[in-house]
């Protein structure tokens, strides 16, 4: 009985050790072994992941990036983990995730059907729309309004993806010019060497926010498509996503990310103390419930409330 009592502790201890081991492949292992890190970043991406007038990485992104970072220390049961801040752009960013450069991407990555071929995406923390940017006096208010003129987008994006599949598909003629990040093209709006920029709200807003003359600029309201952002991480790794999506979900669930959101989004910001008012929308509310890492869009449609009260009639 002894001997078999001995045995069994055995056997429980290998399987113990056998797990942990099991737990720690991919990425985690990745981060035991180096005792690093590294996460991909964003030099214009305002307010999520950008370069202050100190020339320092912040934003929205990288804070949840950090409560995920103190979840894998945890996990892994580091007394300490040195954090890489690799800088990344929307061209370069997947290549990086896939060959091994950064672990996490903390910027402004839309979560999409296309993408999540390459990438996994953590649960959604932003829900945005691409829309068009372009100053007052151009009279830009529609897609339509842009048929034959020069419009930028940033290169690596779904946006310029789908302004080029627009461009085809209604016989527009636009003259479509990719810019490296967002800030060459707002720059290029700036300067009159496009008619207007085509990108997510947010990321506009930000930008004309921090300009010369925000007054000038205008972003329309009709809306090309939804786009929800997550934090990006490599494929195929079950061991690291669980720990990612676990942290990300305990800061939506919890309530923390309505402290985290009205510091970037409700209050000033770096590098010039504005703020850019912009509440949290009904889409993001329900992802804050429930959350998601859904890449379709038709996921966070808000369903009315007066829709509600039908539906559960008809339950």
């Amino acid at each position: 009985m002894k001997l078999l009592k001995v045995l069994v502790l055995m056997m429980s201890a290998g399987l113990i050790a056998g797990a942990a081991q099991a737990q720690e492949t991919g990425t985690l292992k990745k981060i035991k072994e180096t005792g690093t890190i590294t996460l991909g970043v964003r030099d214009s991406s305002i307010p999520f992941s950008y370069l202050d007038d100190k020339q320092s990485y912040q934003g929205y992104s990288i804070d949840l990036c950090m409560k995920i970072v103190s979840a894998v220390q945890r996990q892994l049961g580091m007394s300490s983990l040195n954090v890489k801040l690799n800088p990344v752009t929307s061209a370069t960013r997947i290549p990086l995730m896939a060959n091994g450069t950064i672990d996490l991407e903390c910027g402004s990555t839309t979560n999409n059907a296309e993408r999540q071929k390459q990438v996994s995406f953590a649960p959604t923390t932003f829900v945005t729309a691409n829309r068009i940017l372009a100053k007052k006096s151009s009279n830009i208010k529609t897609l339509a309004d842009l048929k034959g003129k020069s419009v930028v987008s940033t290169s690596g994006t779904a946006n310029l993806k789908q302004l080029t599949t627009l461009n085809a598909d209604q016989n527009l003629g636009m003259n479509i010019l990719p810019a490296k990040d967002h800030a060459e093209a707002f720059l290029m709006v700036e300067t009159g060497r496009a008619v207007a920029f085509v990108m997510d709200d947010i990321l506009m807003a930000s930008l004309a926010a921090n300009s010369k003359n925000p007054g000038e600029y205008e972003i329309s309201k009709e809306a090309l498509s939804v786009e929800p952002y997550g934090i990006m991480l490599r494929k195929d790794d079950a061991a690291f996503k669980k720990v990612v999506d676990t942290a990300i979900g305990n800061v939506l669930t919890s309530g923390d990310i309505n402290r985290i959101y009205h510091k970037w989004f409700m209050q000033p910001i770096p590098p010039k103390g504005i703020s850019l008012n912009w509440p949290v929308s009904e889409q993001l509310k329900a992802v804050m419930a429930k959350p998601t890492d859904s890449g379709d869009p038709a996921a966070y449609a808000v369903v009315p409330e007066a829709q509600k009260a039908v539906l559960k009639k008809k339950k």
